[in-house]
């Protein structure tokens, strides 16, 4: 084969890192059939809601589950539901392995702190008896300071806050989506998609001066539109939250 001169094999490609924003699909169950019911009124509720969208399984809810889970079953309905799926976390050591032989890259674990190995130096003139000891201790870094964005975000713009906080100054169009490892603020109506706590933080909350949204998230948990928002909500300044597996949405000027 013909050697290739390095400045055209720089030209060729680039190698550099890379974010993808994937929606966690959190399994409550291994029954491929109440899945496909379950899927099926979702999408009769809202058609295209997760058109093409890539997602990880998330098998945290089911990793105790006596019955293996059907791996190419169940990539088979999710994309005839359109959905991209790309990775898995969170399983047994069993389940992990066939998802993996299945295609699935493993995702890592979210809602960790982030921490940077220091190791310690040993004490000062150790005998040979008692030689060095490495001693590593986690250091928590500080928080990244919140993204911020002042312009209106249309229809299939997507912005994504990793490991902070998202602020957002303007309209956010039915279409659109906001995601956040943190909290999201939206000082403007939020009528597309809001998905707070993406890396897993329980935690998060969105906040919206118009609550108008198409779609509401926090780690993983969803509400839709085919929920009705309660009237003192609709089109109102509100918080959203997480209490167990449901989310809350409440007025903002209600609360103490």
């Amino acid at each position: 084969m013909a050697a290739v001169p390095n400045e055209i094999a720089t030209a060729i490609l680039d190698l550099r890192s890379a974010t993808l924003s994937l929606v966690a699909v959190v399994l409550k169950t291994t029954d491929l059939e109440v899945l496909a019911a379950e899927l099926e009124q979702r999408a009769s509720v809202t058609p295209g809601l997760f058109d093409d969208e890539p997602i990880a399984i998330d098998l945290s809810r089911v990793r105790d589950d006596d019955s293996p889970v059907d791996f190419i079953g169940l990539l088979a309905l999710l994309r005839r539901h359109r959905m991209v799926p790309l990775a898995v976390r969170s399983g047994s050591f069993e389940q992990m392995a066939a998802a993996l032989a299945a295609g699935l890259v493993e995702a890592p674990e979210g809602g960790r702190q982030s921490f940077e190995p220091v190791l310690l130096a040993p004490s000062p003139a150790p005998s040979l008896a008692d030689p060095p000891i490495e001693r590593t201790v986690e250091i928590q870094l500080p928080p990244k300071p919140p993204l911020i964005i002042d312009r209106p975000l249309r229809s299939g713009q997507q912005i994504y806050a990793r490991d902070r906080d998202l602020i957002v100054l303007a309209l956010v169009s039915h279409g659109a989506e906001v995601i956040a490892d943190g909290h999201i603020h939206v000082y403007a109506p939020l009528r597309g998609r809001a998905l707070a706590g993406a890396g897993g933080n329980l935690e998060a909350r969105i906040f919206t001066t118009a609550m108008e949204a198409q779609l509401l998230s926090i780690a993983g948990f969803y509400r839709t539109t085919d929920e009705p928002l309660p009237t003192d909500v609709a089109g109102k300044p509100a918080m959203v939250r997480l209490a167990g597996d449901a989310l809350l949405v409440e007025p903002l000027s209600t609360r103490a």
